[in-house]
């Protein structure tokens, strides 16, 4: 009798899961996303049940990993240091499937020295293998864009609360991980100098969705090689003409860059300089940027910036903080204070996480992009976006989730 009722439960089981999509979908709910993919074969109403799933994970999610101490070392998805967070990306944890990756890792991650155990000896790691070997852990058709920058700022994964640590010496990185969302659109966009043509042809502009697109609200630019001749020149070429336009520009210098986007893969040449971004579509989007110059040094001018950032009103479910800060800032300024803006960032965003670097360069200004959609600047006259040993602070709300 035991195995006949056994049996009996297991057939009514088998019914349930094969016939009521409630319970089914309730169930697959607490699968992260690749044993999610893996159900979706099992028949067509487990497909239909894990593409609502899905669609109902449209938070954006990130992993992350920071030095600890002096005594621990790692680096993002290398051999050499497997306890690195960054490999939970295909690992059974991540609970969003990426459709585009921001990642940014310091210097030291991508041209420092990791032990070579065959050889007895340390060999200078390649930053192409490096990219290759994050390439491997995200989905095919996943744009990536990936950024080497001498500093980073991460909040440790978990939770939105976390508190955000500042790292400028060490190796530290994370992965922003964003999923299909319904009503926004994220491009990758990829400007490189033309030694050739000294006039930036505007048409790339429409190409990138940076032109005759109503619902820009965001664009991220990051500069790199900024040493080289003519690079400030080429930044202003792509910044001025979208400085006129009713958006939020954020972003900095960089090292380097390391695209993994089809479009954006081609060989860079080593003495060649441009821009990078991500640029953020949809009328749902709501964004803010503050700029804290250099009369911000200490706790309560801090902290009146971010006030500042606080009065936008921007609501504060499903939405990310970037810090884009100059090299020069950091305990450095703050009279060697450490973590001071992100302390501060933390104290008004209680649940926002916030990420981003210290660079050579920052791009911002105080800006608003409210409810209504409607740009608000501090001055009057046309911004300057370009700065120097100052610190941008922006806040990009994706719209609310279901």
């Amino acid at each position: 009798e035991g195995r006949g009722g056994a049996m009996e439960a297991t057939g009514k089981g088998g019914f349930v899961l094969s016939n009521l999509a409630e319970v089914v979908e309730r169930v697959l709910g607490f699968l992260p996303t690749k044993a999610l993919l893996r159900a979706a074969c099992v028949c067509r109403l487990w497909r239909e049940c894990v593409r609502r799933t899905l669609r109902a994970r449209q938070r954006v999610a990130w992993v992350s990993a920071l030095e600890a101490g002096p005594a621990e070392s790692h680096a993002l998805g290398l051999p050499s240091t497997p306890s690195s967070p960054l490999p939970s990306l295909s690992s059974q944890k991540v609970q969003v499937l990426p459709q585009t990756v921001l990642y940014i890792a310091d210097a030291e991650t991508f041209s420092g020295h990791e032990d070579c155990h065959e050889q007895k000896k340390a060999r200078k790691r390649n930053s192409k293998e490096t990219a290759i070997a994050l390439e491997k852990l995200l989905p095919k058709r996943c744009q990536v864009l990936g950024l080497v920058t001498p500093g980073v700022v991460v909040t440790p994964m978990g939770s939105g609360s976390n508190q955000p640590q500042e790292i400028e010496e060490g190796e530290a990185g994370f992965a922003l991980l964003f999923p299909k969302i319904d009503g926004v659109k994220i491009h990758a966009f990829h400007f490189s100098k033309d030694s050739k043509n000294r006039v930036f042809d505007e048409n790339k502009f429409a190409e990138a969705g940076l032109k005759n697109n109503p619902d820009l609200r965001v664009v991220l630019l990051f500069g790199y090689n900024s040493w080289k001749s003519g690079a400030t020149r080429f930044l202003h070429q792509i910044v001025n003409p979208l400085n006129e336009k009713s958006i939020i520009l954020a972003g900095g210098q960089v090292e380097s860059f390391t695209s993994l986007t089809s479009e954006n893969s081609s060989a860079q040449p080593g003495d060649a300089c441009g821009v990078v971004g991500l640029a953020f579509s949809g009328a749902q989007i709501q964004s803010a940027t503050v700029l804290l110059d250099q009369d911000v040094a200490d706790e309560r001018t801090a902290e009146a910036a971010m006030q500042r950032l606080k009065a936008a009103n921007i609501p504060e479910h499903n939405t990310i903080g970037f810090m884009f800060a100059c090299v020069g800032r950091g305990y450095r300024h703050y009279k060697t204070k450490r973590n001071m803006e992100a302390d501060a960032f933390r104290k008004f965003f209680p649940g926002i996480p916030l990420f981003g670097f210290f660079g050579h360069g920052e791009i911002g200004c105080d800006r608003i992009v409210t409810g209504n959609f409607v740009l608000r600047e501090c001055n009057d006259i046309k911004d300057d976006l370009l700065h120097g040993y100052t610190t941008v602070m922006t806040l990009i709300h994706l719209g609310s989730t279901k």
